[in-house]
């Protein structure tokens, strides 16, 4: 019986080691028990592989019904704590609309005093609604300076769980989170950082069904997803609705964002990707590894752009691209130019159209 506990023991630690997901690992101690029962049942009585494993099935049976038991505690313990969370972050009663509360002022003090903004721009950043499409790397930084900042609505879109191989860049979630949807501990996150947000959850793919109704809710999209498929998406229903949109990405090293507003005369996501990277070209972070920070560099240079593009601060990087290399500690900016004939936004003859 030690020497499966054992073999058990190292196909987690080999498993931990190698990346493999949470998941994965749970799936192969459980073929490993299935396994085992399987030789007590099929083996006669004596067999030496039955003798080598503990002699009998029971023990094997009664370690996997504590097992079942153990989890199935766990993962209720989770949900309960995260409703703890949100009920504890929706305690303090939320202002009306475009209102502060008592004492918020007192937190967006720092806001206040930059000429850029002031509390006209901080009022402007309380009637806000951004939608955050994608919870990973790029979307847990901005969330929480978008909730941290004072955004009064934010809405975050995602179809993914908590898993063990996120908490290594994904710096919204926890590890007693693992298995939770993750927008539901990203709410948690949020209104821990400031309970005057509203935050709302969906945990669900976004589909060319909902992508329109949902994004009629809110005044700015930022997409952190690593879908392109996706990307598209969003960015079509972005145009057709006039929204700006912040767009970021990563690979390894090195990440990039850009602001794409038609509306006022930049391009469209579509202009300067207009086709799916050939399979190999352009390899998700599960494939080629992504340091653990950069997503934090760029999902703040998101959160930063989208409170220019809300109070008019600065110049946001609408028709430009801030690339970021995080290896060489280089930053560059191209200029991004609308493509003729853009099959979303209609490019250079659409803008000549109007």
């Amino acid at each position: 019986m030690l020497l499966v506990l054992a073999m058990a023991a190292a196909l987690w630690g080999v498993g931990r080691l190698t990346g493999a997901p949470r998941s994965a690992r749970v799936y192969m101690v459980g073929l490993l028990f299935v396994a085992v029962v399987g030789l007590h049942l099929i083996l006669p009585d004596g067999h030496p592989l039955r003798e080598a494993t503990g002699g009998e099935a029971a023990p094997w049976l009664i370690l996997g019904g504590f097992v079942v038991l153990w989890a199935a505690y766990a993962r209720v313990l989770r949900r309960v704590r995260a409703r703890v969370e949100a009920q504890e972050g929706a305690a303090r009663p939320a202002p009306e609309p475009g209102r502060f509360a008592d004492g918020e002022l007192d937190r967006y003090a720092r806001h206040i005093v930059l000429r850029e903004l002031g509390g006209p721009g901080q009022k402007r950043l309380k009637q806000a609604r951004v939608l955050v499409v994608g919870a990973g790397g790029l979307g847990s930084p901005a969330l929480l300076y978008l909730a941290a900042a004072g955004v009064g609505t934010i809405g975050v879109i995602d179809d993914d769980a908590v898993d063990a191989t996120n908490l290594q860049r994904q710096v919204i979630h926890r590890d007693d989170r693992i298995g939770m949807p993750k927008v539901f501990s990203a709410e948690a996150a949020m209104t821990g950082v400031n309970p005057f947000v509203t935050v709302r959850p969906y945990h669900r793919k976004l589909t060319e069904d909902i992508a329109g109704a949902l994004f009629e809710d809110y005044d700015l999209i930022l997409d952190g997803c690593d879908s392109f498929d996706t990307r598209q998406l969003v960015n079509r229903v972005a145009v057709a609705q006039g929204k700006p949109l912040v767009s970021g990405a990563l690979s390894q090293w090195e990440g990039q964002v850009s602001v794409f507003d038609p509306a006022h005369e930049g391009p469209c996501y579509a202009c300067v990707f207009p086709e799916k990277p050939a399979a190999g070209l352009a390899p998700s972070c599960a494939e080629a590894g992504v340091l653990g920070p950069l997503p934090g560099v760029v999902g703040s240079m998101m959160a930063v752009e989208a409170v220019k593009v809300i109070t008019g601060a600065g110049a946001a990087l609408r028709g430009e691209m801030l690339i970021y290399d995080a290896l060489w500690g280089e930053t560059r900016r191209i200029a991004l130019k609308r493509a003729e004939a853009c099959p979303v936004c209609g490019g250079d003859a659409g803008r000549r159209s109007r």
